[in-house]
């Protein structure tokens, strides 16, 4: 099936193109940035535990109806609701999903911005050596001066805009191809350095231990939260990268590939962080700032660490990298099938677009935080909520059936994923949205 463009709808060369690309699209920011941080503020290994539990028993069955959608139906995410259920309300769900992907993009570029901004200071070796109030100084510096940050935040959308352009086989599977491996090397490289730390002890056993009485019930809905928001479900992503899957590859498999992959980067990133963490005697629970303040100062007095600290923000831009390409790819796939428009132009004015939007929340606090939160707290949880619903209960059933198990050596395990799909999925995801928005 062509696009509305006149052009043949791009595929992935292989099997493990689109794992990989996938994976980028999960692995990212959250992944680095946000995981280790609540993993922190939420007690270790509990809540690591929780979390877990929580991407097999919700975030891959979402993950492999996202990805089924998107190949059976072959398009976009608004694209492919009306193709199974013409001029319908649930057309509202994909539009929903390109929204908060064009909304996520326009704030994650800022601090993906600031990954640039930070490898760009390790490598001309700003950081090695400055002691905790300069490193402090640095951030509060950047966040502060509105033409550095649009600076690196308009350099980080040019990068995705321009992968993206290159199609789905040339730019989004090779970036794929080269990015993951490279940020697999790079993240084996700082756990190598952070098993020789004296806080090795300390920060694995902080990550494993299972300490009950430090999980709250807020903890377990924050995990719950964070396992679904990770793997890149409700913006439309997993439908779009699902809609170039050819029909003999094992999508249920590539699911579970892709959900694995995620989680791996995720713990073993939290190994790195933590070791270094316990060894300078910093606070695991240091929010957002753990990052962009606490281990860049922990890096800067570590023997080695003007090294380390390139190859830690050279990682965190792979991740960003990749993730954002898949915010970008959603935005031109519906421009694509919906508008007709070409690659190249659907990429540049999703581009332009994501970046007009996106300079208030380099400039504004306030408007990152409110923007976070509308998408964070609403759209996803919609967007997620609606694909599970609209799967289970309302698609063709035959099509369904006959899509999980093309190519799929996991072919029998269809009854127990929609069992899970129509009950326990719904009540999870209603129950992060209810807690999001306070109510419970």
């Amino acid at each position: 099936m062509g696009s509305d463009s006149g052009q043949p709808r791009g595929q992935w060369n292989s099997g493990t193109g689109f794992i990989l690309a996938a994976a980028g699209s999960a692995v990212g920011l959250g992944n680095i940035w946000k995981f280790p941080y609540i993993t922190g503020e939420n007690g270790g290994g509990a809540f690591v535990g929780v979390y877990l539990l929580c991407i097999l028993l919700v975030g891959v069955p979402v993950m492999i109806a996202e990805i089924l959608l998107g190949r059976a139906t072959r398009s976009s995410p608004v694209r492919a609701f009306q193709v199974q259920t013409p001029r319908s309300p649930w057309i509202g769900v994909g539009m929903i999903g390109v929204l908060a992907a064009f909304l996520l993009m326009s704030y994650y570029s800022t601090v993906a911005g600031w990954a640039l901004h930070y490898t760009y200071l390790s490598v001309t070796n700003s950081i090695h050596g400055a002691g905790a109030e300069q490193v402090q100084g640095m951030f509060e510096s950047l966040t502060s001066s509105p033409l550095v940050g649009v600076v690196w935040q308009v350099v980080f959308i040019v990068i995705t805009v321009l992968l993206a352009v290159a199609g789905v086989s040339k730019g989004i599977e090779r970036c794929g191809l080269v990015m993951m491996p490279g940020l697999f090397v790079l993240l084996v490289i700082l756990l190598g350095k952070a098993m020789t730390m004296p806080g090795w002890g300390d920060g694995f056993d902080f990550i494993f231990g299972m300490r009950f009485d430090n999980l709250t019930a807020a903890g377990v809905l924050e995990a719950l939260g964070h396992s679904f928001f990770t793997l890149s479900l409700g913006m439309g992503a997993m439908i779009t990268y699902g809609s170039y899957l050819r029909r003999k590859d094992d999508l249920v498999s590539a699911s579970l590939a892709t959900a694995a992959t995620d989680t791996v980067v995720a713990l073993v990133a939290s190994m790195v962080v933590f070791p270094i963490v316990f060894t300078f005697g910093l606070e695991p629970g240091a929010g957002p700032g753990l990052l962009f303040v606490t281990l860049p100062t922990a890096l800067a007095q570590m023997t080695g660490g003007a090294v380390l600290s390139v190859v830690f923000f050279v990682m965190l831009v792979f991740g960003a990298v990749t993730s954002g390409i898949a915010m970008v790819e959603v935005i031109a796939a519906f421009m694509i099938d919906d508008f007709g428009m070409g690659r190249r132009k659907a990429c540049l004015i999703g581009g332009a677009g994501v970046t007009l939007c996106g300079i208030p929340a380099t400039v504004s606090a306030i408007w990152f935080g409110r923007v976070d939160y509308l998408v964070s707290n609403w759209l996803l949880p919609l967007g997620g909520l609606g694909i599970a619903l609209y799967v289970a209960w309302k698609m063709d059933r035959a099509l369904r059936r006959n899509d999980f198990g093309s190519g799929s050596a996991l072919a029998k395990g269809y009854g127990i994923w929609l069992w899970g799909l129509k009950f326990p999925v719904p009540v999870c995801i209603g129950l992060v949205f209810l807690h999001a928005v306070g109510l419970i």
